[in-house]
């Protein structure tokens, strides 16, 4: 691998994730990278595991979804172990997925009626929180050598400071969302009802706790209610 040319690459995807404007948008284009910078990668993935189940956040080519669907339906695999942590390992690499592996057999075996050659991941983590695993896939047996490891952990880094970054801003911005929608339903509510800020507040807080509604859909609600009056 050039790595100068490799260097140039991770600075360019180091842009683009910054410049993705949603969550999901970072991690599909992460997993895209992977695929377009990783010599002999056909396929990328994110996985996540949440109380014991396997959620595929992204996909770029074939196989993956399928691959991440059995190991949490067999509750076994490679990507699967990875995101759990298990044994503390946050780098794992499988060179021949034709042979045998004790670890996994029956994905193992279905692995290879998928036609997996080899796999290699790296564990996703922002901060002390445990986010995922990077997974890469080749069809052909002996595709990820030591030098692509060094890759992986090069992409999963620059993935792991985007996918923070973009976690936060989408929490700010939902955050945002919703504090404005409430202060638009309340001004509509004191305006019409000359009631006060503590009024119009409770009055949304007791519709949401009586019809267990989440408060930015009572404040919609009244909103869209105001607009088809006027």
């Amino acid at each position: 691998m050039e790595w100068q040319r490799y260097a140039e690459q991770m600075a360019m995807l180091a842009r683009d994730l910054v410049a993705q404007d949603s969550v999901q948008a970072t991690l599909d284009e992460i997993a895209a990278a992977a695929v377009k910078l990783v010599e002999g990668c056909d396929a990328a993935g994110i996985l996540a595991v949440s109380k014991g189940r396997a959620l595929t956040l992204s996909v770029c080519g074939d196989m993956v979804e399928e691959s991440d669907r059995l190991q949490g339906e067999l509750g076994e695999g490679p990507c699967f172990d990875a995101a759990r942590r298990v044994d503390g390992e946050r780098l794992f690499r499988i060179a021949d997925m034709t042979q045998p592996q004790p670890s996994w057999p029956r994905f193992s075996q279905a692995a290879r009626d998928l036609g997996i050659g080899s796999m290699t991941g790296v564990l996703l983590y922002t901060g002390e929180e445990d986010f995922g695993a990077l997974n890469l896939y080749s069809r052909r047996p002996g595709a990820f050598g030591k030098d692509i490891e060094a890759a992986g952990w090069l992409l999963a880094s620059h993935a792991a400071v985007a996918l923070a970054t973009a976690r936060t801003v989408d929490q700010l911005e939902h955050a945002l969302e919703t504090r404005h929608a409430i202060g638009e339903a309340m001004g509509i509510l004191m305006e019409r009802h000359r009631m006060s800020e503590d009024e119009a507040f409770d009055v949304l807080r007791r519709i949401s706790q009586h019809h267990n509604i989440k408060l930015r859909d009572v404040a919609r609600h009244v909103r869209v209610e105001a607009a088809d009056q006027a």
